[in-house]
């Protein structure tokens, strides 16, 4: 049997939810995670669907709804091909898991901070919850600019409460900086994409070629290339990403990462690939953008270097790997963006394995401060494989996916390299960058989970299998890219 509406059920049935979980989350309490889960487990499957139609038929999936016709001819077009189906299909896994993860760590945080009884902060987590991946998927399948604008603020809203309402530290000061630096990016997205459409009239993507050659066009490309970069955390503009992203509620750090990370994808898809509307134009700025990464991987590992607090460590590592994928894109060769947005999918995956690790830490010893660790191991030993194979993603260690995204990415980066001296030598800064992130992956779980136990950490016990069962899957999906990467491969191929 056929099912209809394969894209707009994906974005839209999550958002319709969200009221549903407000009014009974109260009785449901801590069980609540699981309806999300399940509805995020079906909003995935119809991904896999979405997918396994564009496999058989190596074609694309396209719908396209009224919105407002009568003045500014406004559409609402989902696009799944594949370049988006492979992002939104790994957004829509990663919000599944965190979901599922958050039932007993939510659970643990709404306890510390309201007390046993306050049914009604479940409510209000879970229904906004479900707005994630509406958010996310919603992103990376828009056809319009000024739809992909929305969905982007759907993603901003909830993590800002998010932070406001669980987060730690100093969590009311802290939501209030993430909206701000995130709400100006997303502003300077907007002005970009405002002045696309005085150019073209439009605000459709495959539109943007009109303005191509012109000022405006570089102007809207310059507005829409740094309102990201704040986004995507770059150096100059990462000051607020190790305080949001290391004390947001952790059941929900993947999911910003994934938000940091997407930046990637709309670069490729408006700037990059080789029908990109304004890809002449991005030609500009591929030096100083290949620069600018080199320079935040760099600074984004010797600022996770400096770091005890294990979340704190991983939000900065974020700085750090979001920039590979930049490196890869700012080539503009084939194999740079193709290996640019399988190091983010990859990059993605490995970081909800570590992210998540933590969460299960913190909540088993109470601590995330690593020099009050050590020999964890013997106690939660199927967290410290997971957290190990999370690291070996992010290392680029084979089997797991970051070996074949690296490998990708890098050859791409040495054949933009043979250019000249000044490209050959970034090339070759950009993998000696390699082993800074080899060390920093490791370096944690060494701290954690080997050397001597402490005394008082003699009765912690292992996380509980609903925390480590979506690790275990997220695990699983990466060694399967990592064996078989034609199965994503062959996605972006087929575009980039």
């Amino acid at each position: 049997m056929e099912i209809p509406y394969l894209l707009l059920q994906s974005v839209i049935i999550p958002v319709v939810a969200a009221p549903f979980l407000a009014v009974v989350g109260r009785k449901l309490k801590k069980n609540s995670g699981w309806v999300v889960s399940a509805i995020l487990v079906y909003t995935t499957f119809l991904l896999i669907l979405a997918a396994v139609n564009i496999w058989g038929a190596n074609s694309r999936i396209e719908e396209e709804y009224a919105w407002s016709t009568s003045v500014l001819d406004l559409r609402f077009g989902l696009l799944a091909d594949g370049l988006s189906l492979p992002v939104a299909l790994v957004a829509s896994l990663v919000c599944a898991a965190c979901a599922a993860f958050s039932v007993p760590y939510m659970q643990h945080r709404i306890e510390q901070l309201y007390g046993e009884e306050a049914r009604g902060m479940y409510s209000v987590y879970y229904s906004l919850f479900l707005l994630f991946p509406s958010g996310l998927v919603g992103v990376v399948l828009s056809t319009s600019l000024i739809e992909l604008y929305l969905f982007v603020e759907m993603a901003l809203v909830p993590a800002f409460l998010m932070i406001d309402l669980f987060g730690y530290a100093d969590r009311h000061r802290i939501a209030l900086m993430y909206f701000v630096w995130n709400h100006l990016g997303a502003a300077l997205f907007l002005v970009g994409v405002v002045l696309a459409f005085s150019g073209n009239g439009s605000f459709q993507i495959s539109d943007l070629g009109r303005i191509s050659g012109t000022s405006v066009a570089f102007w809207a490309c310059l507005l829409i290339l740094v309102g990201w970069l704040i986004k995507m955390a770059v150096f100059g503009f990462h000051v607020w990403i190790r305080y949001a992203h290391g004390n947001t509620p952790t059941a929900i750090a993947p999911i910003i990462a994934t938000i940091v990370g997407l930046g990637n994808y709309v670069l490729v898809r408006l700037f990059a690939e080789p029908h990109a509307p304004l890809r002449d134009t991005f030609t500009l700025f591929s030096l100083p953008l290949a620069v600018w990464a080199i320079v935040t991987m760099i600074y984004g590992a010797l600022l996770t270097f400096s770091q005890d607090d294990i979340k704190l460590l991983y939000a900065c590592s974020t700085i750090s790997q979001t920039a590979y994928s930049l490196l890869g894109i700012a080539t503009l060769t084939s194999l740079g963006v193709s290996g640019g947005i399988f190091y983010f999918l990859s990059h993605t995956l490995g970081k909800c394995i570590l992210f998540l690790t933590a969460g299960a830490v913190f909540v088993q010893t109470g601590t995330r401060d690593m020099k009050e660790m050590g020999g964890l191991a013997r106690k939660m030993p199927l967290t410290a494989v997971l957290c190990i194979l999370g690291s070996m993603i992010l290392s680029a260690i084979p089997p797991l996916s970051g070996f074949q995204a690296e490998w990708i990415l890098f050859t791409g980066v040495f054949s933009y390299g043979l250019q000249n001296t000044l490209t050959l030598l970034l090339a070759v800064i950009g993998v000696l960058a390699t082993f800074l992130s080899l060390v920093y992956s490791f370096w944690p779980a060494v701290r954690i989970f080997f050397g001597q136990l402490p005394q008082s950490m003699e009765k912690v016990k292992e996380a509980k299998l609903s925390m480590t069962i979506p690790l275990i899957i997220i695990t699983s999906i990466s060694l399967i890219i990592g064996l078989y990467p034609e199965l994503l491969t062959r996605f972006l191929n087929s575009v980039l």
